[in-house]
């Protein structure tokens, strides 16, 4: 990626509109990073290999679209009622502004173009799409204090997020539904504060960085190909599978520990129905990486003599294999490191 000169030029791009919606101090400036943000990432997305590209930054640009139209119209409508002697309802306009947002982040019930448009990304893309493209819709979110409507958000996202991935054989709409249940989380963790809604999202991008990086070494897309592919090293098929649970959050690992924050913060909020929820939904997700897991380690496949050698680079294995034990070991060594000091 980093080899082609326009690619660095977008990539920065992308990082300047994100940093100007997050830094502005109007609804205004807020848009124009959102749009210089959405017209850094098309050209990112196009690849000459991969024909669903095109078809996929295509999708990308209507939605995103969509949602700008509609989100300036909406701060044009409140910018007039501060102004003048109109009467708009505000909250409507919070609402309108709201549901663009979800949009935009590809939170449920405005979900349907996230695992099409995954489908059709690299790794590295669908990387970028899932961590990086979140952080100023989540952040714009941050400032509208509508619960209702966000609560309403929150349940559905992590129920369509555990139930779409239940039949999913393609690893990038695995990843995309396992994205939007952790979307919900995220804006669980927005509506108490916004440390712990940053916390969350770091330790998301982290454990979803460790697992595209591997598919992408590998070329891995669908399910069938993990299963027949690491009969060679049985470490790797270890690892690979540790971090499937540690993003999905089972207790001893790493990805446990936002989701833990989230639970107590919750409990001292008292919304318990909305914990609940979110916990059942967690262990639906735990559930398919359980079966993936078990089916690839218990399950006999065929292996094939022609084996294809794949030249992995000695530092891309090293980097990966310490995220990985960063991963698998992280939560021993914050709660030793916690209760040392």
């Amino acid at each position: 990626m980093f080899n082609n000169s326009s690619k660095i030029l977008f990539i920065t791009m992308m990082i300047i509109g994100t940093l100007i919606t997050v830094t502005s101090n109007s609804w205004l400036g807020a848009w124009m990073g959102l749009e210089i943000n959405l017209l850094s990432f098309i050209p990112l997305m196009s690849d000459n290999n991969n024909f669903k590209s095109t078809e996929a930054s295509l999708k990308y640009f209507l939605t995103q679209a969509l949602a700008s139209t509609v989100l300036l119209f909406s701060v044009i409508l409140l910018m007039l009622n501060n102004s003048m002697t109109i009467e708009i309802n505000n909250s409507f306009t919070s609402m309108i502004i709201l549901s663009t947002l979800l949009l935009k982040s590809g939170a449920a019930p405005f979900h349907f173009w996230f695992p099409n448009l995954m489908e059709g990304l690299t790794w590295m893309n669908a990387l970028l799409l899932m961590t990086w493209q979140k952080i100023a819709p989540l952040m714009l979110i941050s400032y509208l204090n509508l619960k209702n409507l966000l609560l309403i958000s929150v349940i559905l996202s992590v129920i369509i997020g555990a139930i779409g991935g239940l039949n999913q054989t393609s690893l990038r709409k695995l990843m995309a539904f396992s994205s939007i249940n952790h979307l919900g989380w995220m804006l669980s963790a927005l509506m108490i504060n916004e440390s712990v809604w940053m916390i969350y999202f770091l330790f998301y991008s982290f454990l979803s960085f460790i697992l595209t990086f591997m598919f992408n070494i590998f070329k891995l897309f669908h399910l069938n190909q993990l299963f027949s592919w690491f009969m060679q090293s049985k470490v790797m098929k270890f690892t690979l599978f540790m971090n499937f649970l540690s993003l999905g959050g089972l207790p001893p690992f790493l990805g446990f520990l936002p989701k833990w924050i989230v639970i107590q913060q919750l409990t001292f909020c008292n919304q318990y129905f909305q914990l609940m929820i979110l916990l059942m939904s967690t262990l639906i997700t735990l559930f398919f990486y359980l079966r993936i897991c078990y089916s690839a380690f218990m399950l006999n496949y065929y292996e094939n003599n022609w084996v294809i050698s794949t030249q992995i680079n000695n530092f891309s294995m090293k980097l990966y294999l310490i995220c990985t034990f960063l991963s698998i070991f992280g939560l021993f060594m914050i709660s030793m490191f916690y209760s040392m000091f």
